[in-house]
């Protein structure tokens, strides 16, 4: 049987079932510790759910204890075995070069898998919170998001023969994520309300195993995997660390310095935008807006109008503008549009904050591009496996520090993480002028390569 080359199925349904998983996940975290502070049955009827609008009502307090306790848990349970998930994107896929993609895509997979379930197991039976802390530092053993990025566009990078293909086939995979997280947003409320936190859960284990028949039975590689194995554990480790350590040490001056500061702005741009869209959940489900799980479903959901627009960005204004003109046009977007959530008090207003972020999507795909542009064939691998680092540590660092501001200060202004979070895009658009201030060109990519084409050379020599 002729295997497929084709990654884009795996990466929707991946993203629909994760993205879906995350708000019933923390709605379920919210309900269990509603009923253990309150000691009354989580309220939900007509679209709304409960809130205590009265600050003078003693459940009014309890309802903001109960806000900074989700915040808290939902942070610490997402810092649960991230160290572990580091290491493992590190070593899967920067080990794609030579030892194929695949690995880096199933053993996610398998991963999610075993979390749905248990997430099935605990919602049926009640289980403790804390159960949930065992489960995410296992899966953590089997990658996790980063590394199921890191190889999927790997996988794609490989499939493409022009640098303008690799831009648009990174925001086809992009577009893909915000699309089927949007869906996955918007179905998770219907599929909550229709069946209960244990079927919700429960289909997102089956979606998981169809993509491990899949990449395990239909999938090819785009790595031709090396007959030669390492001789020994040192071996292997000093093989899988050198191809990080050379893409830096090897590298001439300015390649590596603009690696660097693309690194930086990728960085940090997904630190603000990851911390401050992540609190969008408990933001909606708190007073005024006290929304439900339909209506967080639907805000879920209108990220993916924010994904096509991004999109239909990168691929009409690429015909026009410089790639890092984009991540500019990117960032501004983001900033307008957090801002204005800051201070969204109505459900109209809350969902009108999509439109001065329609472009926000941009930077991710489009830095993605620029850094593979940058190296060598040989060095995707190696290029995506600290991006992968980069984002897992990123989310891990924004989730603790925008949460743990969001506790502190849901109580008098909890807008006030969306204000810090547009603050911070300030650095990552000062790096871009630093980079583009260096007459940074979409020349470059070709005086790069073949400075370390010389270098490479050289040392042969």
């Amino acid at each position: 049987m002729k295997k497929l080359l084709v990654v884009e199925p795996v990466v929707a349904f991946y993203m629909f079932a994760a993205f879906a998983s995350y708000p019933v996940m923390q709605q379920y975290v919210y309900r269990r510790l509603w009923e253990e502070t309150i000691n009354t049955s989580f309220v939900d009827n007509n679209n709304m759910s409960y809130c205590e609008l009265n600050e003078t009502d003693p459940i009014y307090l309890k309802q903001k204890e109960v806000q900074e306790k989700a915040s808290l848990f939902t942070m610490k349970l997402d810092l649960s075995g991230n160290f572990i998930s580091i290491l493992v994107a590190f070593v899967l896929v920067s080990n794609g070069d030579r030892c194929g993609r695949k690995i880096s895509l199933v053993l996610p997979l398998v991963g999610n898998l075993l979390t749905s379930t248990f997430l099935s197991i605990t919602a049926y039976y009640s289980l403790p919170l804390s159960f949930l802390f065992a489960s995410a530092f296992v899966s953590s053993f089997f990658g996790g998001m980063a590394t199921f990025l890191g190889g999927a566009f790997s996988f794609v990078v490989d499939l493409c023969e022009t640098e303008k293909q690799k831009t648009i086939r990174i925001a086809v995979v992009d577009f893909i994520l915000g699309l089927m997280s949007g869906l996955g947003g918007l179905s998770s409320g219907y599929i909550l309300r229709g069946t209960g936190f244990m079927w919700t859960f429960a289909t997102f284990s089956f979606l998981h195993l169809i993509n491990v028949f899949y990449c395990t039975c239909c999938l090819g590689d785009t790595v031709q995997v090396s007959e030669l194995s390492p001789r020994s554990l040192k071996e292997g480790m000093k093989e899988t660390f050198s191809g990080i350590y050379l893409l830096f040490k090897s590298s001439s001056s300015r390649k590596r310095t603009s690696i660097i500061l693309m690194l930086c702005v990728f960085m940090i741009y997904l630190f603000t935008m990851f911390g401050g869209s992540s609190l969008f959940t408990l933001y909606e489900l708190n007073a005024p807006l006290c929304w439900d799980a339909i209506y967080v479903g639907y805000g879920s959901a209108a990220s993916t109008l924010i994904s096509l627009t991004s999109f239909l960005g990168v691929v009409i204004l690429s015909q026009y503008l410089r790639d890092i003109y984009l991540v500019f046009l990117g960032i501004s977007s983001y900033i307008g549009g957090i801002i204005m959530a800051a201070f969204a008090n109505t459900t109209l207003l809350m969902f009108l904050v999509r439109i001065p972020c329609s472009l926000c999507s941009m930077p991710i795909p489009v830095l993605r591009a620029m850094l593979s542009k940058t190296v060598l064939p040989t060095e995707q691998g190696a290029i995506f496996a600290c991006i992968a680092c980069l984002e897992v540590f990123t989310a891990s660092a924004s989730i603790a520090i925008f949460s743990s501001v969001y506790a502190e200060t849901v109580a008098w202004f909890p807008g006030f993480t969306f204000l810090l979070s547009a603050a911070i895009c300030i650095v990552p658009l000062s790096l871009l002028s630093w980079l583009k201030c260096g007459a940074w060109h979409e020349d470059d990519y070709v005086h790069l390569v073949s400075d370390e084409d010389s270098v490479g050379e050289s040392a042969d020599s």
